[in-house]
């Protein structure tokens, strides 16, 4: 990732004082472009092999339905000259309906649901086209100001050619209250950039009566590029 091409306010500010936590980790050097033609030219090339067989299905790898709304979460991975990027890793992570992770320092009083992990991995199609079926997640606690509740997301993580080029966002819901709140996402200054992390509501990819569908679309690089680093 070269930080030199990336136009202001269309990533998050790496200290962003109302996300309180940067400011004590977060570096206050500019970014440095580090250029590894080597990599570049490595391919990952993530086997199928890598895939268990419901790492695609969150909803379906406890011994039995998980509570709360499901949905399906489709989209295509692209470069910055919108072509696909192919046989490529993606990773997700999220809390459960109530609002928790599976995670040991997730102390939130919301109840863990037995039949939701929470995790899953899937690699993109010959089109760039990833899809996994899951369930909304619910927005929790996070404790850093007065009523600090995040809104609702799912965590994305894409590895590039080789494992040492990986990028990580997240992808929010339509018209949710918290987004004014939430320093997180308001760390992205530019506002197009910001509604670039929102999902899009599917008809085409909802599934009859059984689940909702949405649309997120990531680009790599360019003007219009993905937000990272969330």
């Amino acid at each position: 990732m070269q930080f030199d091409m990336l136009a202001p306010g269309s990533h998050p500010d790496l200290v962003y004082p109302a996300y309180k936590s940067t400011v004590k980790r977060g570096p206050t050097l500019p970014p440095v472009a580090v250029h590894a033609p080597a990599s570049l030219k490595t391919n990952l090339a993530a086997p199928s092999s890598l895939l268990l067989p419901f790492d695609a299905d969150l909803t379906a790898q406890g011994d039995g339905d998980p509570l709360g709304e499901k949905i399906v979460v489709t989209g295509r991975v692209l470069d910055q000259d919108g072509k696909p990027v192919r046989n490529s890793l993606l990773e997700v992570w999220q809390a459960n309906a109530s609002g928790r992770y599976r995670h040991k320092r997730d102390q939130h009083l919301a109840p863990l649901d037995p039949n939701f992990n929470g995790w899953g991995k899937m690699l993109t199609d010959d089109d760039g086209r990833y899809r996994f079926v899951t369930i909304k997640p619910g927005a929790y606690p996070w404790g850093n100001h007065d009523k600090a509740w995040r809104p609702a997301h799912i965590h994305f993580s894409l590895f590039g050619n080789a494992y040492a080029q990986r990028l990580v966002t997240q992808m929010y819901f339509p018209g949710d209250p918290l987004f004014e709140f939430d320093p997180i996402f308001q760390s992205i200054s530019d506002l197009a950039a910001r509604e670039r992390l929102v999902s899009r509501f599917s008809i085409d990819e909802t599934v009859g009566d059984q689940m909702l569908g949405y649309e997120f679309d990531i680009v790599l690089r360019g003007r219009d590029a993905t937000p990272f680093g969330l």
